[in-house]
């Protein structure tokens, strides 16, 4: 594994979720949820490549937005790249 490729991806995760923060705390942002569901889908397509760096196993769903379902694989995927040392 690639320590640059690594690094590249915590940051990328790291400003992706500073962003949906952004967005969660901001009420008066126009079309937050239009806006907080397309970085929420880019934060969800890092993990899987982060899962996938590592060697874990990841489902390869479409996007869907909207959809509750995926926050539990979402919650599973940080664990499993937590307790391999990721953080972001």
């Amino acid at each position: 594994m690639d320590p640059l490729a690594t690094l590249a991806l915590q940051v990328r995760l790291s400003e992706l979720a500073t962003e949906l923060r952004r967005i969660e705390s901001d009420p008066r942002l126009f079309a937050r949820a239009h806006h907080y569901l397309a970085v929420q889908g880019a934060y969800d397509a890092l993990l899987r490549e982060a899962c996938r760096l590592t060697g874990l196993a990841v489902e390869d769903a479409p996007l869907r937005a909207g959809l509750r379902a995926r926050d539990e694989e979402r919650f599973r995927e940080e664990l499993e790249l937590s307790e391999r040392g990721w953080s972001w």
